[in-house]
C-alpha cells in the first residue's frame, strides 16, 4: 500500500496494491500493522484502534458534511468508496493549528480504490458524483450524539470547491447540514500538536 501525504499534514491518501488476473482482482484494504507503519514512515502518529464501521449510500449530488465529533469522542476516519464516486474533503478545525481552516480534497472512486485517512481534529464531508454511491468508513470512536458537530459545507471562509455531477445545479444536503454554523461560529477542538 502506498501512502501519499496531502497538503494538510496528517491527512493521507492510501493506494492499495491491486492484483489482477483473468478472474478479476484482489486488494487488501486494511492491515493494521502496515497502516501504522505507513503513517510512522510519514512522521505521523499512530491513531487509536478502529471501533466502528459505517456504510452510506447516496444519490448523485448528495453532499454529506462537514461532520466531526468533539473530544472525548473525536473520530479519526479511514474512508473509501466501493461503488460509484465522491469528491472527499477534510478541513483542519483545530484552533491554533498552522493549517487551521484549510482543506484538502481527494477523488475516491470504486475504480481507483483509493482511501483517505482523516485524523481526529478534522471535519469531513463528501459529495456523491454518481447515483448509488456506496461509501464505507472506519472510525476510531463510536458515534456520540452529544459530541456531534458540523460546519457549513458552503462557508465562504473555507472556500471549498465542490464539483457537482452533470445536470446537478446545487448539492442536496440534510436540514441539519444546511443549518450548520460557519467556522467562525463553530464549537471547535483545540490544537494539541
Amino acid at each position: 500500500m502506498r501512502m501519499i501525504q496531502t497538503a494538510l499534514p496528517g491527512v493521507v491518501v492510501l493506494e492499495p496494491a491491486v492484483f489482477r488476473d483473468d478472474r478479476g482482482w484482489f486488494a487488501e484494504t486494511f492491515q493494521e500493522a502496515r497502516f501504522h507503519a505507513g503513517l510512522q514512515a510519514l512522521g505521523l502518529p499512530v491513531p487509536r484502534r478502529f471501533v466502528q464501521d459505517n456504510h452510506s449510500c447516496s444519490h448523485a449530488g448528495v453532499l454529506r458534511g462537514l461532520h466531526y465529533q468533539m473530544p472525548p469522542h473525536a473520530q479519526g476516519k479511514l474512508v473509501r468508496v466501493v461503488r460509484g464516486a465522491v469528491f472527499d474533503v477534510a478541513v483542519d478545525i483545530r484552533r491554533g493549528s498552522p493549517t487551521f481552516g484549510r482543506w484538502a480534497g481527494a477523488w475516491l472512486t470504486a475504480a481507483n480504490q483509493r482511501q483517505l485517512w482523516i485524523p481526529e481534529g478534522f471535519a469531513h464531508g463528501f459529495v456523491a458524483l454518481e447515483d448509488d454511491t456506496h461509501f464505507l468508513y472506519k472510525t476510531t470512536d463510536v458515534y456520540a450524539k452529544a459530541a456531534e458537530r458540523s460546519l457549513r459545507w458552503d462557508d465562504p471562509a473555507l472556500a471549498i470547491t465542490w464539483p457537482l455531477p452533470q445536470g446537478v445545479s446545487a448539492p442536496r444536503v440534510a436540514p441539519k447540514d444546511a443549518a450548520a454554523p460557519t467556522l467562525a461560529q463553530a464549537d471547535l477542538p483545540p490544537f494539541e500538536g
